[in-house]
């Protein structure tokens, strides 16, 4: 990602470890996440707000990493997120996550996401994103040169 919407940064401590000292790898599921929100924050569109206030949700369909470095114990980290493939009803949030002092890589990931109009507490379903929601995502969206694919 050359020009990242959102950077979020963070230093790994000795909670986020596995046996071997590296990041245990859902950490990596929990930092994505919330990159994604605060990603939403800064565009405007505060997640919580949006079920409160419409009802609506972005749900995951898909979500993956690709492991290329570990993380370390107090390794200073980024985390680079931004928007792209965006269609009528879902769009894909890329991720990076780098050492903050040299840059290097050590996660890809993406997590696919649906909107979701929530009708009851049992009951929701799929559905185009708003007009008003697609403007404001699609004004958030990487350029062509900054996809991955």
């Amino acid at each position: 990602m050359g020009t990242p919407t959102e950077t979020m940064r963070r230093r790994i401590t000795w909670g986020d470890l596995d046996s071997l000292g590296i990041v245990f790898y859902p950490r990596y599921y929990e930092w994505i996440d919330e990159a994604s929100h605060v990603f939403f924050d800064k565009i405007g569109l505060n997640l919580g707000r949006l079920l409160r206030e419409r009802g609506i949700i972005f749900a995951l369909l898909e979500t993956g990493c690709r492991y290329l470095r570990p993380g370390r114990y107090h390794d200073e980290i980024e985390i680079f997120t931004g928007l792209s493939e965006l269609r009528d009803k879902t769009f894909t949030m890329r991720h990076e996550i780098r050492l903050s002092e040299s840059g290097n890589l050590l996660v890809e990931a993406y997590e696919k996401r649906i909107c979701i109009k929530v009708l009851d507490e049992a009951k929701f379903e799929a559905q185009r994103i708003p007009d008003d929601i697609f403007t404001v995502l699609k004004g958030a969206e990487l350029n062509e040169e900054d996809k991955r694919p």
